[in-house]
């Protein structure tokens, strides 16, 4: 499969938007309905954190199901799921590791996840209450009590509350893409605390290699360079997933590691 290619052009200018509108005219409505929505949720809500709290509890009241990732269908949610899984288990994920997944939503992937390790070693965060009681209700229907997964609503991403050197595997599916450079940058700042020696940190990410943009105040978009630039500014070497390009996928993937670990994976 060819790799995807990056976003092509601005799609917060008017002209992209009217272009866009012209040939989906279906899907006007809904943006307009987001836009709305948008606006409103930032005058309440100046910080991202609880702003995206917002947004995701405006989703869920619509349809829970929708709000997790059950778009266009169950089917397609378990499917983005297991490739999540079976790719960073053929990056060496084992049972013995312990795995961070911050944004774990309703257990897309965090249930096959769970499965796989050993028990206690799955931690998974969310900024969404809503989401998180989607979650536990995925425990319930995949019969996974047994493996004693932690759960916990978080508020940012300095991870104050975890362990130094504990997480083997750090993932963030469809995170990146919601959130903006400070909001990253606190991420960078922190994750390297909690990483054990050899460990990585995964994340995916809307990407561009024009002009760097957002779409109201839901969907970013980074170029490569300026990620793992300030992965850099916090002693962190990022690289580029080339073998992710070749998934169905519209998000692209980067890998940290602590600059001391850059020789290093976690292994057997």
């Amino acid at each position: 499969m060819r790799a995807k290619e990056p976003a092509a052009g601005n799609r917060s200018r008017l002209l992209h938007q009217v272009r866009y509108a012209l040939r989906h005219p279906e899907r006007v409505p809904a943006h307009a309905r987001r836009a709305v929505r948008d606006a409103w949720l930032r005058l309440r809500h100046p910080d991202h954190i609880a702003y995206y709290r917002a947004v995701m509890a405006s989703d869920a009241a619509r349809s829970t199901e929708a709000a997790v990732g059950h778009n266009p269908s169950r089917e397609q949610w378990a499917r983005i799921g297991r490739m999540q899984f079976d790719y960073l288990v053929g990056h060496g994920l084992k049972p013995h590791h312990r795995m961070l997944e911050i944004g774990c939503g309703n257990l897309r992937a965090g249930r096959l996840f769970i499965d796989h390790l050993d028990t206690g070693h799955y931690y998974g965060i969310d900024i969404s209450p809503h989401i998180l009681l989607a979650a536990q209700d995925t425990l319930v229907v995949e019969k996974l009590q047994p493996k004693l997964p932690y759960l916990a609503l978080a508020g940012d991403l300095t991870f104050a509350f975890l362990p130094d050197a504990h997480f083997d595997v750090v993932h963030a599916h469809s995170v990146f893409s919601h959130s903006p450079l400070h909001v990253i940058e606190e991420c960078f700042a922190n994750v390297g605390r909690i990483l054990a020696p050899g460990g990585f940190f995964d994340f995916t990410f809307d990407r561009t290699e024009g002009e760097e943009h957002q779409v109201l105040h839901e969907d970013f978009y980074y170029r490569t360079r300026t990620l793992t630039g300030l992965a850099a500014k916090h002693g962190l070497d990022a690289r580029f997933m080339d073998d992710w390009e070749r998934l169905p996928h519209r998000q692209s993937k980067m890998r940290v590691v602590v600059a001391a670990d850059r020789a290093r994976t976690v292994g057997p």
